[in-house]
């Protein structure tokens, strides 16, 4: 478990932080990016549980949460260390199960889906969105595992299902309506 007696340490003022290893980069590392950006989707994922309130699907996430924690030390921990925390392809296949029992219930797609309908569900929208850039992230730090890239991937295909399961019992989905503002050329 891990203790924390002091917040700051001030060993990242210069603009370096510490690895898992114990070696330093700079904060602007593509790496750090990634770890930043998996750290702001498990934050939106956070507000979508406040919106959820007391739903079934808010412990989906709060477990969702705790394994971005691992994925996050996943991407800290280069290569090559033995017994380091990993994510694996079982939690992979958690995400897919949970896809699968959400989407069960709702119609096929007809049009794309603009984020929004119940608080709850845009909320599910943005989290989805800061996931995809943390999985672009992740890819362009460089060698990140199968297993996390597939696991954000899945994170959000999750996250846009678990939207469309909440609007599905709230406001409705907001369909695309394309070119609706349009003018006609003439």
């Amino acid at each position: 478990m891990v203790k924390l007696n002091k917040i700051y340490t001030r060993t990242g003022d210069a603009g370096t932080t510490g690895l898992v290893d114990g070696s330093r980069v700079s904060k602007a590392d593509p790496l750090m990016v990634a770890i930043g950006d998996v750290d702001e989707a498990n934050s939106a994922i956070g507000v979508a549980i406040a919106a959820l309130g007391g739903a079934p699907l808010a412990a989906d996430l709060g477990l969702i949460q705790n394994e971005l924690f691992d994925l996050g030390a996943d991407l800290a921990t280069p290569q090559g260390i033995d017994g380091a925390l990993r994510i694996t392809a079982d939690q992979v296949a958690r995400l897919e199960a949970a896809i699968d029992r959400l989407n069960a219930d709702l119609d096929p797609l007809e049009s794309f889906i603009l984020p929004g309908g119940d608080p709850a569900a845009a909320a599910l929208h943005l989290a989805r969105a800061i996931t995809r850039r943390a999985e672009r992230s992740a890819v362009a730090a460089g060698p990140a595992s199968d297993a996390v890239l597939a696991y954000l991937n899945r994170l959000s295909d999750l996250l846009f299902v678990a939207a469309r399961h909440v609007n599905k019992s709230g406001t409705g989905d907001v369909l695309w309506q394309p070119g609706v503002t349009r003018t006609p050329a003439g």
